[in-house]
């Protein structure tokens, strides 16, 4: 079912582009997409206050094991998002999937494929990947 949707959106995605069918368009619009979900996720913190950004230096535990370390990880975020900050980058989140998903359908990719490889492939490192 799972494959269904996402093949759903990118031929969904394919039949509506009209404007933007070069490859430079698309990936232009693709970065630009990739900055709006950033600068969404820096103003909850700068100007909606629902999430406290506070980073440091991550802690690198020489001599200890690999699970003490990956406990040792931290992610910065404080607090949740509001339901305004939510539905604000989840739309920017969007936005960027349907780039993401034009960029795939012009180069005749398939996105789901693409999503089931990179889940074998880090199935297969597990979390020694160290992404």
């Amino acid at each position: 079912m799972k494959d269904i949707i996402i093949d759903e959106f990118q031929y969904t995605a394919n039949e509506i582009l009209i404007r933007n069918k070069s490859i430079l368009d698309l990936i232009t619009k693709f970065q630009d997409t990739n900055a709006r979900v950033n600068r969404a996720v820096v103003k909850s913190a700068t100007q909606c206050g629902c999430i406290k950004i506070n980073a440091e230096k991550q802690p690198f535990l020489e001599g200890e094991d690999f699970e003490e370390v990956l406990n040792a990880m931290e992610t910065h975020v404080e607090g949740s998002l509001c339901d305004n900050c939510r539905d604000m980058i989840e739309k920017e989140i969007g936005r960027n999937l349907f780039y993401l998903a034009s960029i795939c359908n012009t180069l005749d990719l398939n996105l789901y494929d693409i999503i089931i490889k990179e889940l074998e492939r880090i199935k297969v490192l597990g979390k020694y990947s160290l992404r």
